[in-house]
C-alpha cells in the first residue's frame, strides 16, 4: 500500500481508562474530555509520583512536555528568559488565520508595557471604590433569586455577577454585558465541533475578529477622542505602548481582549460556581462556615486553589535546559499544569480535602507567579468574598440538586451547569 493510501493510525484515548492501568508513555493530558468529565486528577497523580515532568511524543497538539508538581512549576515561572512566554500562552499552537498576540504572551520589556497600560484599573485605590459597587449588585441578583426552585447557579448568579463586573471595567454598555461571556466561552472552547458553543473554526473566527473585534474598535475610536478615563479601552486607548495597536496590529488587539475577557470572567465565574459545589461536596466544611462567617477571607484562596479555573500555561524553551532531570530542547513546548500543581501531595497536606481554615491558603498556583502574575487576583478574591458575605446574612444553605455540567477545554477548568435550590435563613 502507498504512503498516501495508507490510514493514519488512530490516536490513543485515555478517557474511560484507568490511570494505573496504561502505560506512562501513553499519557496525554491535554486531553479536553478529561476535563468535561472531570476525570483527570488519577492521571495527574501518577504523574508526579513517577514522571513529574513527563513528556508525552504524539497529541493533537504535537508533543510537549508535562510539568505536574508546584517546584517545578515555581522553577519554571522563575526563569523567564528560559522559558518564554512567546508565541503563545497555551497548548494550542496558533494558526495562519488566528495568529493572534496578547502581552501575556509576551517577554519583556513589551509584556511589561502593555500591562502597566491596563493595571491600574484594578490598582488598590480603585478596588476599595468597586467594593461598594459590587455588594450593591450582590444584594440585588441575590434578592432576585426563586427561594425553593431549582436553578442553575453559573447562570443566574456566576455569569451575571462577573458579566456586570467586566462590563463596568470596560465601561461596556451594561445591556448587552452578555456578549463578554458569550466571546470568553467562545474563545476557551476547546477544539470547535458539532454541539458546542461553536462547530467550526471559521464560526469562532467570523464571531471574535467581526463581531468582538468590531464592536470593540467603535469604542476604541470613541473613548479615544475624549479624554482619558479608567475603563480598560480608554488606557489603552491613550497608551503611548497601545494607542495605535488596533490599526496598526489587528491580531494583538484581538489577543488583548481576548486576555481581558478572559482573564476578568472565566476564572472568578468559575470559582463562583466551584464554591457553592465544595461546600456541598464537603457539608462539614458548609457547617463550619456558617458558625464562623468571618472564615470566608481564608475560603476563597482555598476555592480558587481546589478549582484551579485556570488549567494550564504553556512556555517555550529558549535553550537546552534541564528540569526534574530530563533534558529540555530549545523549542520544546514546556506546560505547566496549575490543576495538578495545587494538588501536589509534598507541598499542600491532604491536597484533594476542601478546608475552608487551612493555613496558608494562599499558598497557590492559580494566579501564575512571577512577572506573569495574574493581574486581577485582588478584584477576583473580593467579588467571592462579598458574594458569600451577602449568601451568608440572606441564606441557610445553598443546596446542588443535580448533575455538574463542565465544559469541554483543556485551558478553563469551567462550570456550566449546576443546579441548586436555596433554602432561606430559619
Amino acid at each position: 500500500m502507498s504512503a498516501t493510501m495508507e490510514k493514519k493510525k488512530p490516536r490513543f484515548r485515555m478517557l474511560g481508562k484507568d490511570p494505573y492501568s496504561i502505560p506512562l508513555d501513553k499519557f496525554d493530558v491535554s486531553e479536553e474530555e478529561l476535563y468535561e468529565t472531570d476525570t483527570i486528577f488519577g492521571f495527574f497523580e501518577r504523574m508526579r509520583k513517577e514522571d513529574p515532568v513527563h513528556y508525552c511524543k504524539e497529541s493533537r497538539y504535537g508533543p510537549y512536555w508535562s510539568v505536574t508538581k508546584f517546584k517545578d512549576i515555581m522553577e519554571v515561572e522563575s526563569y523567564p528568559e528560559i522559558y518564554s512566554a512567546e508565541p503563545m500562552v497555551s497548548i494550542q499552537d496558533l494558526t495562519e488565520d488566528f495568529e493572534i498576540s496578547m502581552f501575556i504572551a509576551m517577554d519583556e520589556p513589551a509584556h511589561g508595557h502593555q500591562r502597566r497600560t491596563v493595571q491600574g484599573a484594578v490598582a488598590p485605590r480603585n478596588l476599595a471604590k468597586m467594593e461598594g459597587l459590587i455588594r450593591e449588585r450582590v444584594g440585588i441578583i441575590l434578592d432576585a433569586l426563586p427561594v425553593g426552585e431549582t436553578l442553575n447557579w453559573v447562570d443566574k448568579v456566576s455569569i451575571e455577577l462577573t458579566g456586570q463586573m467586566l462590563a463596568t471595567l470596560f465601561d461596556f454598555p451594561f445591556e448587552d454585558r452578555r456578549l463578554l461571556t458569550y466571546w470568553s466561552d467562545v474563545a476557551t472552547t476547546g477544539r470547535p465541533a458539532p454541539g458546542l458553543i461553536v462547530e467550526t473554526p471559521e464560526e469562532r473566527n467570523r464571531i471574535m475578529l467581526q463581531d468582538c473585534m468590531g464592536t470593540f474598535v467603535k469604542m476604541w475610536k470613541e473613548r479615544a477622542a475624549k479624554p482619558p478615563q479608567i475603563d480598560l479601552i480608554s488606557m489603552m486607548a491613550h497608551g503611548e505602548e497601545t494607542k495605535d495597536m488596533p490599526f496598526k496590529r489587528p491580531m494583538e488587539f484581538m489577543g488583548n481582549l481576548m486576555l481581558l475577557i478572559i482573564g476578568g470572567n472565566d476564572t472568578t465565574r468559575n470559582s463562583i460556581s466551584a464554591s457553592v459545589l465544595l461546600l456541598n461536596e464537603f457539608p462539614d466544611q458548609y457547617q463550619k462556615l456558617r458558625e464562623n462567617p468571618e472564615l470566608v477571607t481564608n475560603m476563597v484562596p482555598e476555592v480558587i486553589r481546589l478549582q484551579s479555573p485556570v488549567v494550564h500555561i504553556r512556555r517555550t524553551a529558549t535553550q537546552d535546559t534541564v528540569l526534574g532531570g530530563k533534558q529540555i530542547k530549545k523549542g520544546d513546548k514546556v506546560v505547566m499544569w496549575f490543576v495538578s500543581g495545587n494538588r501536589d501531595e509534598e507541598v499542600i497536606e491532604n491536597p484533594n480535602d476542601f478546608i475552608i481554615d487551612r493555613d496558608k491558603s494562599r499558598h497557590h498556583l492559580s494566579f501564575g507567579f512571577g512577572i506573569h502574575r495574574c493581574m486581577g487576583n485582588r478584584l477576583a478574591e473580593m467579588q467571592i468574598r462579598v458574594l458569600w458575605e451577602e449568601i451568608l446574612k440572606r441564606f441557610e444553605k445553598i443546596e446542588v440538586v443535580g448533575d455538574v455540567v463542565r465544559v469541554n477545554s483543556n485551558i478553563i477548568r469551567g462550570i456550566a451547569e449546576l443546579p441548586v435550590r436555596i433554602h432561606p435563613l430559619k
